[in-house]
């Protein structure tokens, strides 16, 4: 099993820390049944291996942990529908959403579910997954997968992804991950113990005003990662939760980042490395965006992650003080103070039979003392900002989300 996904097993297997990640998807039109439902995805999802694996450790209990294949074909374990009767509010739906991704995913086959939620004029379904199995690029791959009208790359595609091994990386790049392989953040005022129970805020844009975001600066188009990270320095400021002047260690955002190589787009797995980036926490809406464009050119990002994960991959897949230091930092929140991610469908139509699609939310597990993950996902003429929360810290939560947006909102000004 690599690094990545061992430590995320370890996570919740020994750590009692619930790693389910999800993508939801919001429809407009007839509800399918559950038969319908578990046919499409017996023959859409028939080619991905990856969904057949389940983690084992062999007898001991000391053994680094690796993936099993099994033969699964039993889509009723896997597709099912909660709640039975429509839902009527999108309270209802947050309230559905939330105790769904509280739970540890069964044990006794592959880790994923896909479940269908009725609501009045239409429905949503989420995917489900423990994180040890798929990133959120593998969610959206998937979701991609099961609709009509992505004539793209979403297809199956069995196999590693393509990495520069660490023996050929630079040596500054070296050097550059093993810096980024340090504990060196803020904690922020909410970090502490995350309770069980779990909460998620919604805030939505037009797919008009993101674009009004992007192109605020005069020195040309800002990227998505680059919105969000400018947009949540300055919502965490609002809070009080940063100060206005540079501290070190300073606030940081940590940005996964895809490192599956050309041609391999529809490898499902964990293939990301996370680049921590200082929140820009100093001046208005347009000196944050430039900063942060700054701080997310996609080549230095790309560059970075890739090192890194180079340089996990290459350490030895067994027990011992150097990994188990890795795994505690990475989900400590003097590693980061805050996980910011973004990711997008790049698919403008998609549909479910005569269902259009209208959104998509990323909703991304939370690591122990880090009660808030952020999340921004797009899909067509919709931009979502999510964020998930412990129970405990709601408040926060559903804070942060409407002032992401505005502060978005606030670019076109």
């Amino acid at each position: 099993m690599p690094q990545v996904d061992a430590w995320l097993h370890r996570r919740q297997s020994e750590g009692g820390t619930c790693t389910t990640c999800g993508l939801l998807a919001w429809f407009e039109g007839p509800c399918p049944t559950l038969r319908e439902l578990r046919g499409r995805v017996r023959t859409r999802w028939s080619g991905f291996e990856r969904l057949r694996l389940m983690a084992a450790t062999a007898p001991g209990g000391d053994s680094w942990p690796h993936w099993a294949p099994r033969a699964d074909d039993d889509m009723d374990q896997h597709v099912s529908a909660a709640p039975s009767a429509p839902m009527s509010s999108t309270g209802e739906l947050d309230a559905v959403v939330a105790s769904l991704i509280a739970l540890p995913l069964p044990s006794a086959v592959p880790p994923w579910r896909l479940l269908l939620l009725p609501r009045t004029g239409g429905f949503a379904l989420l995917l489900l997954a423990d994180h040890a199995l798929l990133d959120g690029v593998s969610l959206m791959t998937l979701m991609r997968s099961l609709l009509d009208g992505d004539d793209s790359s979403a297809r199956p595609s069995n196999g590693a992804g393509a990495l520069e091994t660490a023996a050929r990386l630079p040596l500054a790049d070296k050097a550059r991950a093993l810096v980024d392989l340090l504990p060196m953040a803020r904690p922020l005022p909410f970090h502490g113990r995350v309770d069980s129970d779990r909460a998620v805020s919604w805030s939505e844009l037009d797919g008009i005003e993101m674009e009004a975001a992007r192109g605020a600066l005069p020195s040309g188009r800002a990227s998505t990662n680059a919105v969000l990270l400018s947009a949540t320095a300055g919502a965490l400021r609002e809070l009080g939760a940063v100060g206005r002047a540079p501290l070190l260690p300073t606030a940081c955002a940590l940005v996964p980042v895809d490192v599956r190589g050309r041609g391999r787009e529809g490898v499902l797995g964990n293939h990301y490395a996370t680049v921590r980036l200082p929140f820009p926490l100093r001046g208005g809406p347009l000196q944050r965006l430039s900063a942060a464009v700054s701080r997310t050119a996609r080549d230095e990002l790309k560059r970075r992650a890739q090192a890194q994960a180079s340089l996990v991959d290459s350490r030895p897949r067994r027990r011992d003080l150097l990994n188990e230091a890795f795994g505690r930092y990475a989900d400590s929140p003097y590693y980061s103070s805050l996980l910011c991610s973004s990711v997008r469908s790049h698919v403008e139509r998609l549909a479910l039979g005569p269902a259009r699609m209208t959104g998509l939310s990323g909703i991304p597990p939370l690591s122990p003392n880090s009660p808030l993950a952020v999340t921004m996902t797009l899909y067509g003429p919709r931009c979502v900002v999510t964020v998930v929360s412990d129970r405990a810290h709601r408040a926060w939560g559903s804070r942060l989300a409407a002032l992401i947006t505005d502060d978005i909102r606030s670019l076109r000004s």
